[in-house]
Order: structure tokens, then sequence, then C-alpha cells
């Protein structure tokens, strides 16, 4: 099998999952490399979490292999918040810290979303079904750290809050109070809060 390897140039015929394939012949170990995973994350920000993600904008040899990885650091308390992976389903390692993890059915039959959670500790692993609401809170007072295994080279990423609250244009009050059941002055406040 030839690898399918995804570049970012459009004098090549061939597109496969939203990238142009590179030539077999053109194909180096740089295709399938990348370094830093051993490196933490700053996790000085709002939520107290890093993301590092490793996918087929990191390694163009990914492209069509339908895996990716992401190294999650936590600070003191930190959350990877509310999100999906609209392509993905991911598996989570815990290497250091105890995280409290967690994801939300979907509609259920009588039309309930069910919260299903586990404090995880080094080494206890947990999935997060494709495309369901999903998060991790370091429950600890000193940092966490954890691998995360995603079937797809490129899972995308929703940030419920963020999505909700911050788009751009900005989703109409009305149409979120209603939603959520809030005041409006509640959703003109967390619309400016992103």
């Amino acid at each position: 099998m030839k690898p399918m390897v995804g570049i970012e140039c459009l004098s090549h015929a061939v597109f496969v999952n939203g990238k142009f394939c590179k030539d077999p012949k053109d194909v180096t170990e740089k295709d399938f490399f990348s370094s830093g995973l051993n490196i933490p994350g700053d996790t000085s920000g709002r939520v107290g979490s890093n993301v590092t993600a490793v996918n087929v904008e990191k390694i163009p040899g990914l492209n069509t292999l339908g895996i990716s990885l992401a190294r999650i650091d936590f600070a003191p308390y930190g959350l990877n918040p509310p999100h999906t992976h609209p392509r993905a389903t991911e598996i989570i390692v815990v290497v250091e810290g105890t995280l409290y993890v967690g994801f939300v059915t979907s509609n259920l039959a009588n039309g309930d979303n069910r919260l299903i959670t586990k404090a995880l500790k080094p080494g206890d692993v947990f999935v997060f079904p494709i495309g369901l609401i999903h998060f991790q809170f370091n429950m600890g007072k000193t940092k966490a750290l954890a691998f995360a295994g995603l079937s797809s080279q490129n899972p995308g990423v929703i940030t419920v809050a963020n999505a909700v609250f911050g788009s751009d244009p900005p989703i109409n009050p009305d149409v979120l109070a209603k939603a959520f059941r809030l005041d409006k002055k509640v959703v003109d406040y967390l619309q400016k809060s992103f």
C-alpha cells in the first residue's frame, strides 16, 4: 500500500480527506515524524489545561490512517472543558495525577441525557464515544498528565461553551435565553465573557 501523505499543495491531483496527497516517490521520514510530546504544555490559561495535538497537520503521513494522538497537561484543578470530537472516538490514559472524567450520552429512548463519569488514577483508561460531549478535570492539588488516542487523523474539536457563547457572529441572545432557560442579561454576560 502506498502512503497517502497529506500536503497543502494545489499542484497535485489526488485530494483525500481534505489534503492533497504527495507523490509516493517524494515521501520521506519527515512525513511520519513529530517530536516534542515530552515537553509539558502551558497550563496557565483560563481553564488550566493545554492540549498538544499530533494530527495530520503535524504528521502529514497520518492522512487516511484514521488515528491521531494528544498530550493533555493539567494545572492543579485544571479543566479540559466540555467538548466533542465530531469525527473521532477518544481513548485516554492517565499518566500522572487524578482526573475526574465523563461524557453525556445522546438522547435515550425516554429523552434523557445520562452523565457517565469516573475518577481515573495513573494507568487507568477511559473511552469517550464519537461525537459525545465529554470533559476531563484534575481533582488534585498537583499537576496531571494524560495521553489520548483518537480514531481520526483529523478528529476536530468543538468546545461547547466557546461555540455557544463565543461564536462570531454571536448567536441571538433570545435564542440562547430560551434554549438554556436563562435571563437574557445572563446570556449577554456570558457572551461578553467569550
